[in-house]
């Protein structure tokens, strides 16, 4: 079975895109997407990604998209991998410079702002951010719980030496979060200034997180840490904040690096010698 796909990445958190149209024209009928994106996304037998983004027309918005974590399982939103879908369109002739793009968390609206080839800049409205606890211990740890479309604990740091990977690991799947989370840990550098590291749900650790970037910043600013123009620096390069009411708008690259067919009937098939 061949699965047709465009790969992208919006600071490094790198995403693979498939019209779910095009599954028709394949061999099999009926998908078991969790284990196609398991399969597709793996980093050794698959193209490999942090997700894989199903793509289809939509009468409410120029395109909808469904996103599958690289673990299979599901997400409403992301930040990054809603900026490569536009890119995608962009790219393949079904939208301008405005858009709309459906998703798990509601029409979310892009403007493109910059183009230089396959590598697009946007800014994003992401929405209004809704603080479930502005003071909360994580792992004896101080933290905000709250709500950008997907689950998010941001934990203030005061560095990062230390194994904040298992840290995130532990958050990610606390009995607090019953359908998990991501964690973004922050060390707030100034007023306008704001160092991340993620540990996103159903992925892992990633080089950066539309949605982390947002939940982090809107923490900060429920604290009263920083004000409504925020730049956040990730392992990737920065991406940029600022406050429209209650609206946080997010802007930062989409990139298109290639695209082509995965062998989804050979993934995972290990050589045996005679």
């Amino acid at each position: 079975m061949k699965i047709p796909f465009t790969k992208a990445h919006g600071a490094r958190n790198d995403f693979l895109l498939t019209w779910r149209g095009e599954l028709h024209k394949c061999d099999a009928r009926d998908y078991d997407f969790p284990t196609v994106a398991r399969a597709i996304c793996d980093r050794h037998t698959g193209i490999g990604a942090d997700g894989w983004l199903l793509v289809k027309q939509d009468s409410d918005a120029d395109a909808r998209i469904d996103l599958f974590n690289s673990d299979g399982s599901t997400s409403p939103i992301s930040g990054n991998g809603t900026r490569c879908a536009a890119a995608f369109l962009i790219e393949a002739g079904h939208a301008s410079e405005h858009l709309r793009i459906a998703t798990g968390a509601g029409v979310k609206h892009l403007d493109l702002l910059q183009r230089d080839g396959r590598r697009l800049v946007f800014e994003m409205n992401m929405g209004p951010a809704r603080i479930d606890e502005l003071h909360a211990s994580m792992l004896g740890r101080d933290a905000v719980i709250l709500d950008v479309g997907n689950p998010q604990c941001a934990v203030f740091v005061e560095h990062f030496d230390f194994d904040w990977h298992s840290v995130g690991a532990a958050i990610e799947r606390d009995a607090r979060f019953p359908y998990r989370t991501n964690v973004s840990f922050l060390k707030v550098l100034d007023r306008h200034t704001l160092d991340l590291r993620f540990f996103e749900r159903g992925a892992g650790v990633t080089m950066s997180s539309g949605t982390g970037s947002t939940g982090a910043a809107a923490a900060a600013a429920a604290r009263g840490l920083v004000d409504h123009n925020v730049q956040v620096q990730t392992p990737a390069g920065p991406l940029h904040l600022r406050w429209r009411g209650e609206d946080i708008l997010l802007a930062g690259p989409a990139e298109i690096i290639g695209s082509g067919e995965f062998y989804l009937d050979q993934a995972g098939h290990d050589w045996e010698v005679k």
